[in-house]
């Protein structure tokens, strides 16, 4: 069955196959990022794979938007209600502790954390009765896992999102809802190499996507409320 999908951070790396998948399955899918001139070649490639592809676009800055007057009037325009969110958007900045900026930290926890709760809150109204909400962390969220200097504000914005993730479950256990996250490994993607100069994942971002699908689609049937570590390795 057709599902409507919505996929933050969809101008690269994992969003950007993820949409494509969405669309190729024949699934509708609004694709969200700042990044324009990419989300319309996005279109173009799902139209390509799928030329019955239902795939809406919208330009939208996540830290700095106005979600009650820009985003969810398209939102409503697209969907009569969604049925899988995917929050997928991330920012990172690589420095050491001592020098990472207020402005940049504000940044990285607004896109990370801050928008994250913001759209979800913002979409209550518009899920369906079982609809799926998908966090996309970081291993380095997870307690008690690997940390790298130069991290501290990605991590523990990845972190804030793993705990995010279990107190919506807790907040809606008695409805039909269901909130996880995936705390995701090496990547190779346009983020990873800001982070890991060099590194080689032993994943792609085609094959992350993959997985992240079928998860969306087929997790709340054996989870809610869990946080599930997804990587072959952490450089």
């Amino acid at each position: 069955m057709s599902k409507k999908v919505v996929v933050t951070g969809a101008s690269r790396g994992i969003g950007f196959e993820l949409v494509k998948q969405y669309a190729e399955a024949g699934h509708e899918v609004l694709a969200i990022s700042r990044n324009l001139s990419r989300l319309e070649f996005l279109k173009e490639e799902c139209n390509r794979l799928n030329p019955e592809s239902k795939v809406h676009v919208f330009s939208f800055d996540l830290a700095d938007g106005d979600f009650e007057s820009d985003l969810m009037p398209f939102v409503s325009e697209c969907f009569n209600e969604v049925d899988v969110l995917v929050n997928n958007a991330g920012a990172l900045v690589l420095k050491p502790f001592t020098e990472i900026l207020p402005e940049e930290l504000d940044r990285v926890y607004r896109v990370n954390v801050t928008s994250v709760f913001r759209l979800t809150q913002s979409m209550m109204p518009k899920f369906a009765h079982d609809a799926h909400i998908l966090n996309i962390s970081s291993v380095g969220g997870v307690q008690g896992s690997v940390k790298f200097p130069g991290l501290t504000a990605y991590s523990s914005s990845k972190a804030a999102l793993v705990s995010l993730t279990e107190c919506l479950a807790e907040e809606y256990k008695e409805t039909s809802m269901s909130f996880n996250c995936l705390a995701l490994g090496a990547v190779q993607t346009e983020m990873l190499e800001e982070a890991f100069p060099g590194y080689e994942a032993p994943t792609s971002a085609k094959e992350m996507a993959t997985y992240v699908l079928d998860f969306s689609l087929t997790g709340p049937q054996f989870y809610n409320g869990k946080i599930l570590t997804v990587s072959k390795s952490t450089p």
